[in-house]
């Protein structure tokens, strides 16, 4: 199995294992508890903690630890909500379902939203975000990069638009730690999601940061950990492998980048060099270096997937209900045809990849787009059908 779908889920590191195994053994212990041995789970949390700080560029009061992406998401759309009580909240209709069900639950509680379209590049629209700016909002939630079609959102300009109206900005960075270039230095982010395990961690552990001072309604209650907004005994060995899976990114970012973005732009080239007519879905350089989201004309991507899926897996964004496919709501955004949209796939490139994996991998996509080509028409089920 060649593993091209690293936006879904990264492997482990070695060393992000090691830093895992290492702290269930000898930190055990819970940070609460007022023995020696909760004493030294509490110091270690603690040096965590200034060490994921340090290398997003923050203080380490704003770092608060979560059980990965759609809590941290979670709590930044709801927790904002509810410490204020009432309000109007921006986001794109790109976002991942953890942000936008909970803008959604926020408009079945008395909220409004409103949701910026994209562009055919699949970036948002600015003048469309801030004509959406009133007196009551309260906070703009929009994404780093798209996680289908890895598309970099201009968030430096959404945060100065923020920041201009004294409004909370939050981006969902799941897909961009780890795979391209950023901090927080210097930012007008207010709120930012982190999940382990798109960034070769594990999984069931993420983190948020939170501007110090910037109010949050806690969703969970307990005994009051992580300065109130997420009770609950921390996953001492989780925020092991964040921290690590961070620090590794960090040490080894620049060839990791560099890796990727080499592998994908290979992979493309024999692609096109095979179908000229494939589409690339997307902004063609503003985005993820190891993301490609294509379209091969005359197939279903749920059927290439399908007959790849024990030598090269790939994603596709479509979702299927009762047999009828669905194609994804990011390229219907961007306005791609139903026919279009459920042509493409996503293939997501990893530092542990290889060239001649690359090369492999690209015969046998091309053999399969190739047999599904000639087969005789197939008729797309678009929703409702």
């Amino acid at each position: 199995m060649i593993y091209l779908d690293n936006n879904a889920s990264t492997p482990v590191d070695p060393e992000v294992s090691d830093a895992v195994f290492s702290s269930l053994r000898r930190k055990f212990g819970n940070p609460s508890s007022a023995h020696d041995t909760g004493k030294e789970a509490r110091q270690f949390l603690g040096s965590c903690r200034d060490a994921v700080a340090a290398l997003l560029g923050c203080g380490s009061d704003e770092v608060i630890f979560t059980s990965g992406g759609t809590e941290s998401n979670n709590l930044a759309v709801l927790g904002r909500a509810g410490s204020i009580g009432k309000g109007h909240v921006i986001t794109s209709v790109i976002e991942h379902p953890s942000v936008l069900l909970a803008c959604r639950h926020l408009e079945q509680t008395g909220y409004s939203v409103t949701y910026v379209g994209v562009d055919r590049e699949g970036i948002i629209n600015l003048d469309q975000l801030s004509d959406a700016i009133t007196g009551e909002t309260i906070l703009i939630s929009v994404m780093h990069a798209n996680n289908e079609t890895g598309v970099i959102q201009p968030v430096d300009e959404i945060g100065r638009i923020s920041r201009s109206h004294g409004i909370a900005f939050h981006t969902d960075a799941a897909q961009t730690i780890g795979k391209a270039p950023f901090s927080l230095s210097g930012s007008d982010i207010d709120m930012m999601t982190i999940a382990a395990h798109k960034c070769y961690g594990p999984k069931g552990i993420g983190a948020l940061y939170r501007r110090r001072n910037l109010t949050l309604a806690p969703l969970l209650f307990g005994a009051g950990q992580e300065m109130g907004l997420r009770p609950g005994t921390e996953n001492i060995a989780g925020i092991a492998g964040l921290t690590k899976a961070l620090q590794l990114s960090a040490r080894d970012g620049a060839l990791r980048f560099a890796h990727t973005s080499h592998l994908s732009d290979l992979l493309l080239a024999r692609l096109k060099t095979a179908f000229p007519d494939i589409l690339l879905n997307g902004h063609k350089s503003r985005r993820l270096p190891n993301t490609l989201n294509v379209g091969f004309p005359g197939t279903l991507s749920h059927e290439l997937v399908d007959k790849l899926k024990d030598r090269v897996a790939l994603s596709t964004g479509s979702a299927c209900h009762s047999g009828a496919h669905t194609p994804s709501t990011v390229l219907k955004a961007m306005g791609l045809s139903d026919t279009k949209a459920l042509s493409s796939v996503r293939i997501s490139t990893g530092k542990d990849n290889t060239v001649e994996e690359i090369e492999k991998a690209a015969s046998e996509i091309i053999e399969a787009v190739s047999e599904l080509m000639h087969r005789p028409s197939q008729t797309i089920r678009s929703p409702g059908a």
